[in-house]
């Protein structure tokens, strides 16, 4: 039957019973084991899934090797493992083991075979980790029954999301940083599977940039493009759910940067009135109502910082140290990853006819060529204000060297901090969009003339999200953040091109006039304000 199976789909019974399908059942073996250790699949719970990696297949047409359900995980050998077409069918299912082990099982992995038939919710489960396969292009998925992922979405019932921000695990899942706000969304249990399957597919697609999904009262799935990503986010996550239990037992928001306390619901009048203001529609200084709010998002130059600051302090200091920063970091991986983009950068400049790019030559020519070819592009760029990932990334660690030596200190309009203060007081999340690069955000606001402003912010958006004039970009934030409403989210800008690309996205757009932005035009429709404090 096996046999049969694997040469309908164009796998011989030889690869089945091969070297890399045997290793990849192996390390199943070995990591289920690993993760009973961790509480994680005890009971028979859980599971987890692995591409075959091989070089000679595409990663969607690979094998996949599933551990069975209902069996004692800690016990399993390489020949238990079911092994699955790329689509989820079995080819080749274990043998029984005699009185009193169960007889495995795996009938949910079919995807189109199980369509709308009644399952335990384990099974069920299982069956959904394909869809990040499907979705995701995933190597491997963990669907862990850890206590920590089954507490922590209890402890706001009406929750949609885990929320979590300013912890250092957060460095370990895919896209995030330390300064950050990790998002994962909770779905509910349902009775059915078609039910289960239609939400996991809804919350998967909602959040693009999440690699798991909580289930309520059971459990996490989670997934990375091989067994040591979602291994390894896996870890990260569990203890970042451990983090945010103790946390709320303490009385501390893991979701604000500064874990302050929970801000619970007092019915005084003074609460009321607080909550009125920041969640219910209010009248600004000119009688208009303005729209509820649950995340505001800041440009930088012209809105938060003046434009003088980055031309005149930030722009030059780059310019005059490219040379410096090359030969002193030259060898180290981040600078090699900094010429690589910059040279693709400037590929595609040459390609177009781009004035003042120069090729900048391979390793092999040299160490001083490579030096003398980025400087005379970096000047360029500068030069002409290009707001490109490739240039932002460089610039980026040359001031964070400026900031760390003192020789740097950044700049925020007098309004800006008692502003952020206030918000983050109020529950508004805070975010910023700038095209400079995340690092070089943090830098910035970690040291302003009014101190440390980070504590304020939930996270920090660049150009890796879009082009700041293109309406998609701030969809992608839309969804990154997890909102729903997109009118919920106000954008702060001294761009009309950018309010108006934000407009079209169904954010809220306000423009900021601060001393040398450029002007806007007649009948530009935006409301505009001089001040955050007119916010």
């Amino acid at each position: 039957m096996a046999a049969t199976a694997a040469a309908t789909i164009g796998f011989p019974q030889a690869y089945l019973e091969g070297k890399e399908v045997k290793e990849t059942s192996s390390l199943v073996t070995e990591l289920c084991r690993h993760f009973y250790t961790q509480g994680w699949v005890s009971g028979t719970g859980g599971s987890i899934t692995m591409k075959v990696h091989d070089d000679s297949i595409p990663k969607p047409d690979q094998l996949i090797i599933m551990s069975p359900s209902g069996v004692q995980k800690e016990r399993m050998q390489p020949e238990d493992m079911y092994i699955l077409s790329p689509n989820g069918s079995i080819i080749s299912a274990p043998s029984p083991k005699p009185y009193p082990n169960k007889p495995p099982k795996c009938t949910d992995c079919a995807p189109l075979f199980m369509k709308n038939r009644r399952l335990s919710l384990g099974k069920r489960l299982r069956k959904l980790g394909y869809k990040a396969y499907e979705m995701r292009n995933a190597g491997a998925v963990i669907h862990s029954h850890g206590m920590e992922s089954c507490l922590v979405t209890m402890l706001n019932p009406q929750a949609k999301e885990f929320r979590i921000t300013h912890m250092e695990m957060i460095k370990g899942i895919q896209g995030h940083g330390y300064y950050d706000e990790l998002v994962v969304p909770i779905i509910e249990n349902t009775a059915y599977e078609n039910e289960l399957t239609d939400s996991l597919t809804k919350a998967i697609e909602a959040y693009p940039k999440a690699t798991a999904v909580l289930v309520r009262n059971h459990g996490v799935y989670i997934w990375g493009d091989s067994w040591i990503h979602a291994k390894t986010q896996a870890e990260c996550y569990h203890y970042l759910f451990d983090a945010a239990i103790k946390l709320h037992q303490l009385g501390l928001d893991a979701a604000k940067p500064d874990h302050g306390p929970i801000q619970r619901h007092v019915h005084s009048q003074n609460h009321i009135s607080t909550k009125l203001s920041v969640k219910s529609r209010v009248k600004d200084s000119q009688n208009q109502t303005e729209p509820p709010r649950r995340c505001i998002v800041l440009d930088i130059e012209g809105t938060t910082t003046p434009i003088t600051f980055v031309t005149d302090v930030l722009f030059p200091y780059a310019r005059e140290n490219v040379g410096k920063h090359l030969n002193l970091t030259y060898d180290t991986a981040e600078t090699q990853e900094d010429i690589k983009l910059l040279r693709s950068q400037v590929e595609d400049d040459l390609r177009q006819g781009l004035a003042g790019a120069v090729p900048i030559p391979h390793a092999d020519e040299g160490k001083d060529k490579v030096i003398a070819a980025v400087v005379s592009n970096v000047e360029a760029m500068i030069k002409a204000d290009r707001k490109i990932t490739a240039l932002k990334e460089l610039q980026g660690h040359i001031w964070r060297t400026g900031f760390e030596c003192n020789e740097l200190k950044s700049v925020v309009f007098e309004d800006v901090a008692e502003a952020l203060e206030k918000w983050h007081s109020s529950g508004i999340k805070v975010y910023i969009y700038s095209s400079g690069s995340r690092l070089a955000q943090r830098l910035l606001f970690g040291n302003t003339n009014y101190g440390d402003l980070r504590k304020y912010l939930s996270g920090f958006f660049d150009t890796t999200i879009g082009n700041k004039k293109e309406n998609k970009s701030y969809k992608e934030i839309t969804e990154t953040l997890g909102v729903e409403d997109p009118s919920e989210i106000l954008f702060v800008t001294d761009v009309y091109q950018e309010a108006t690309a934000a407009k079209a996205a169904g954010l809220e757009a306000i423009i900021s006039i601060r001393p040398g932005n450029a002007s806007l035009p007649e009948n530009h429709g935006f409301k505009t304000v001089t001040s955050f404090s007119q916010i």
